[in-house]
């Protein structure tokens, strides 16, 4: 009996490949990405121009941020991010990372804990060469344009607009560059937001349900299955200490009832007339009366943020005023969210090729 032909070796192929000691090193980017929904972080390896170079590995979690006498709390921060972190690290198959972004909500006036604190210990927890803190509106603007010259109006709750002309044109503002307009706050500012436009229509349903000119009785139908008898309303909302989310919830239903209330479309052109004012305000190199913007250096204007989810009712007449207040400026959807500006942020410190304003408020390069 012959013997029975030798079985082919297995291809090379399909062992794993020794690595090319020729091969550049990896280098991995970490944003953070804190605010009043939670935070969240992303992972992802750095492009040979600082962009991310491929999807990152991401983590989340719905509890924020705790805010206390010296603001928001570094450690209650650190105790959530540095776990996930190393855990994600640890899938991406390596220890340390080339840089950090921490993008927070309240950074600039409520960072003071963050600044003291965080440098240290992602140093000796992650290992990175550079490290960034930004004011959220930093990172949704990068999340939005990237490095690019124009502004970003973020609306959800509140409602800020910021810009850079990144050193174009005269324009630029002389104090590092940013140029940030409201996002004071439901008690000062942010006209136009989410809250400022529920406060508005329940105004309107109290007017209806105390017999005032001016009222609307859509918008008290709505008021009354929301939150029930109108004249229980102040005692739900004043002790509240989360009164700025409670009247922006109110908003969906003022842009459900704009199509056929005339009080609920006006409370919205006025929402789209701040938020068009605000842009106009804070876009680094604004059209003159009568002329539009052209060329690439003229800049864009991007729209993020929940509240813009509304549509059509809010939505249609920005464009309008925007296209008014700023004619021949484009208006682009937003690329991506915070998260993926904090990431673009560290991805740039990692290559050197950071180019975005950094004025030890609204973004401090460490």
């Amino acid at each position: 009996m012959s013997a029975p032909d030798p079985q082919p070796a297995p291809p090379a192929a399909s062992r794993a490949p020794e690595p090319d000691p020729r091969a550049p090193a990896v280098h991995y980017a970490l944003g953070i990405d804190s605010g009043g929904s939670g935070v969240r972080i992303a992972l992802g390896p750095v492009g040979p121009r600082g962009a991310p170079a491929a999807e990152p590995l991401t983590w989340h979690s719905p509890t924020p941020a705790l805010v206390g006498e010296r603001g928001i709390d570094a450690a209650g921060l650190l105790g959530q991010v540095l776990p996930a972190a190393q855990r994600l690290l640890r899938q991406a198959g390596t220890e340390r990372v080339a840089a950090v972004c921490v993008g927070a909500a309240g950074m600039a006036s409520l960072g003071d804990d963050l600044r003291a604190h965080l440098p240290t210990a992602l140093a000796d927890a992650l290992g990175p060469r550079r490290l960034a803190l930004a004011a959220d509106g930093v990172t949704a603007y990068v999340g939005a344009l990237g490095q690019r010259p124009g502004a970003v109006v973020a609306a959800g709750t509140g409602m800020i607009a910021l810009g850079t002309g990144l050193g174009t044109g005269p324009g630029d503002d002389p104090h590092g560059g940013w140029r940030r307009v409201d996002g004071w706050g439901h008690l000062l500012g942010d006209c136009g937001g989410g809250a400022w436009i529920g406060r508005a229509g329940l105004e309107a349903a109290m007017r209806a349900h105390d017999g005032r000119t001016g009222g609307s009785q859509p918008l008290l139908s709505r008021l009354e299955a929301t939150f029930g008898p109108p004249e229980h309303l102040p005692g739900l909302l004043y002790p509240r200490s989360d009164r700025p989310a409670v009247l922006a919830s109110f908003a969906p239903e003022v842009g459900r009832c704009a199509a056929t209330d005339p009080v609920a479309a006006a409370i919205l052109h006025e929402a789209a007339d701040h938020i068009a004012r605000a842009a106009q305000a804070a876009f680094p190199h604004p059209p003159t009366t009568g002329q539009a913007a052209h060329g690439d250096d003229a800049g864009a204007l991007a729209l993020t943020g929940g509240l813009f989810r509304m549509g059509p009712p809010l939505v249609d007449p920005v464009r309008r005023e925007l296209a008014r207040r700023l004619p021949g400026v484009p208006v682009t959807e937003a690329a991506g969210d915070p998260l993926a500006g904090a990431l673009r942020v560290a991805s740039a410190l990692a290559a050197d090729a950071l180019r975005l304003p950094v004025d030890g408020e609204l973004l401090q390069v460490l």
